[in-house]
């Protein structure tokens, strides 16, 4: 519990704002990694397909997919998939072993129904809800056994694609700055130039 409470913590300071969905991810992201039998990743160890979407209720259980599991955007080990879902598979890049985790449609739909969520329906900012609504919600969650919010699928096996980081750059011809070389093209006139700069890809 009290690992539990200290990534709770990083992931408050993280996403910056106290809301449901934020640790929803975080404990949906604890239970696929022990499904998998795997620890947060420090490289790209795992990947994430997470199914969320963007502009829709409950956006930020992502920032508890990526507090919990250490896949990142920077790290370039999660996809977003757009399918406005509350779900996700986690991949053990190592294995190929995946599992897909996804919150209950009941706890989800009866999550919407929430005052925090008719209070953000009318226009108030997360931070400016009162605690006395948002705590109790947060307490909850941090509590709750997880069959009784999340489905978690059976471990299965995926195809991974393998490749190394690319460390190879130079500067455009056109703008001058610095680019890795599988982004640069050749212009019409012979330069190599970055996709800003080129004609062809804008």
């Amino acid at each position: 519990m009290k690992d539990f409470e200290e990534m709770f913590i990083t992931g408050l300071k993280f996403h910056g704002h106290k809301c449901p969905a934020m640790p929803m991810g975080l404990r949906a992201g604890i239970a696929a990694m022990k499904a998998l039998g795997v620890k947060r990743a420090q490289d790209k160890e795992l990947f994430i397909k997470s199914e969320t979407g963007k502009g829709h209720a409950a956006g930020c259980f992502l920032d508890g997919l990526m507090t919990a599991t250490g896949c990142t955007y920077g790290k370039s080990n999660i996809e977003k998939l757009y399918y406005n879902k509350m779900a996700f598979s986690l991949i053990d890049t190592q294995t190929g072993r995946a599992v897909r985790v996804s919150l209950k449609p009941g706890f989800f739909e009866n999550a919407l129904k929430s005052p925090f969520v008719q209070k953000r329906k009318a226009g108030v900012l997360p931070q400016d809800i009162e605690p006395e609504i948002i705590d109790p919600m947060l307490d909850r969650i941090k509590s709750l056994p997880e069959s009784d919010f999340l489905d978690i699928g059976e471990v299965h096996t995926v195809d991974i694609k393998k490749g190394k980081g690319l460390f190879e750059v130079r500067r455009c011809e056109s703008c001058g700055e610095v680019t890795f070389v599988d982004k640069l093209r050749v212009s019409p006139d012979g330069r190599t130039v970055c996709m800003s700069c080129s004609p062809y890809e804008k």
